[in-house]
């Protein structure tokens, strides 16, 4: 029987010291979350500066170059300053990996949010979270996240912060595609789904694409293709073709920076791939601006 296919996804460190039990105090957690939050919307990953660095040396439109130039001096500007690069600080999606030698001695979840609610309260940011999706009355603290829990090895926890903006997340689309669809049928909706959004998600863009799994999975994987490392591959060969390939066609289909024309649409594609049903193929595409911020520790 073949190997299952590693998925790639928020970059997973070995947190395995000892397989003796612990005893993990979530104020641990709640302070590091409360840190962690701010530096996130403040700092921008060295990767995608990099990336946007790179885009401006190839790009050829004027107006393109003056774009990402001020999207990198904005960078610098935040991390110096200490302010956010957005005024859109994010929902927080939380990637919480758990040695299975842990033993909480309280609710981590709450640690989380409590962590949340104090770095947005102390760093000034924009609260962002309604109660409700139809009676839409603010928490006033950016609670609650969206937490996604995996227990590995080891004794030590692992938690990745990662503030989603609305408008990228807005533009993002999934559809359940016919079994019989074949890699173009995906590729022309994933460039669809880019030129439709045109400016409105911030480009240059990072694109996650989760393929397989089931409705609610195939999002997942989109979401935490957002934040694999911009220079990795993914181990799926043909998940690796076409992240290449859809590279290549959204550098040519000329949305630019903020939508504005322009070579430089997105500066990564990222494909992650699971099984799925053999009578479905689910198609979810995820699209991050170019303030594509996340943090990731280790306790």
């Amino acid at each position: 029987m073949p190997s299952k296919p590693k998925v790639p996804g928020p970059q997973v460190q070995s947190l395995q010291d000892t397989l003796e039990p612990r005893h993990f105090d979530c104020g641990l957690l709640r302070d590091a979350v409360e840190q962690a939050v701010q530096n996130a919307c403040i700092r921008l990953p060295p990767d995608v500066e990099r990336n946007l660095e790179l885009g401006l040396k190839q790009e050829k439109s004027d107006l393109a170059k003056e774009i990402l130039q001020q999207i990198i001096d904005n960078s610098q500007l935040a991390r110096n300053e200490q302010i956010p690069l957005c005024q859109d600080t994010g929902l927080q999606v939380v990637y919480l990996n758990v040695g299975r030698s842990v033993h909480f001695l309280s609710d981590p979840y709450e640690a989380i949010n409590e962590g949340i609610r104090r770095g947005y309260t102390k760093g000034h940011l924009r609260k962002s979270v309604v109660r409700h999706p139809i009676d839409r009355q603010n928490t006033g603290d950016n609670t609650p996240a969206v937490i996604h829990t995996r227990i590995v090895e080891g004794n030590k926890v692992q938690i990745t912060l990662a503030p989603k903006g609305a408008g990228s997340e807005n533009m993002s689309r999934l559809k359940m595609f016919s079994p019989s669809a074949g890699r173009e049928d995906i590729a022309q909706y994933v460039i669809e789904t880019v030129t439709q959004g045109g400016g409105k998600p911030c480009p240059p863009l990072i694109v996650g694409l989760g393929i397989g799994g089931n409705f609610e999975n195939c999002a997942e994987l989109a979401k935490e293709a957002l934040l694999r490392p911009l220079n990795d591959n993914s181990p799926d060969p043909i998940a690796a073709e076409m992240e290449d390939d859809l590279l290549r066609r959204i550098l040519e289909c000329g949305v630019g920076p903020m939508g504005l024309g322009g070579r430089t649409s997105a500066i990564g594609v990222k494909v992650n791939v699971a099984p799925c049903h053999i009578a479905s193929l689910p198609v979810a595409v995820n699209l991050q601006c170019h303030a594509a911020r996340h943090a990731s520790i280790i306790l």
